[in-house]
């Protein structure tokens, strides 16, 4: 039996205020292809840092585009 490796990225995301916010953005990366997990640490007006775990690489664009399309800004993509 083989194991599946993941990838873990963190990523900086701003305009976040509440859980529906938290449920938006997750609900969009998630529907990234691979992703498998999203953990949002909430920090409500400030910036958040939202933890993704995946089976394969993720491209910055297509977090970034994820983020956008749930109406927020990734201000820091550290992979």
């Amino acid at each position: 039996m083989s194991t599946t490796s993941t990838s873990t990225t963190m990523i900086s995301v701003s305009g976040m205020t509440c859980g529906h916010c938290v449920s938006a953005v997750s609900e969009e990366l998630e529907a990234i292809d691979g992703v498998e997990a999203v953990d949002v640490d909430l920090n409500a007006g400030g910036v958040s840092t939202v933890t993704i775990t995946s089976t394969k690489e993720l491209s910055p664009a297509d977090i970034g585009e994820a983020v956008a399309e749930a109406g927020y800004l990734v201000v820091a993509n550290e992979a």
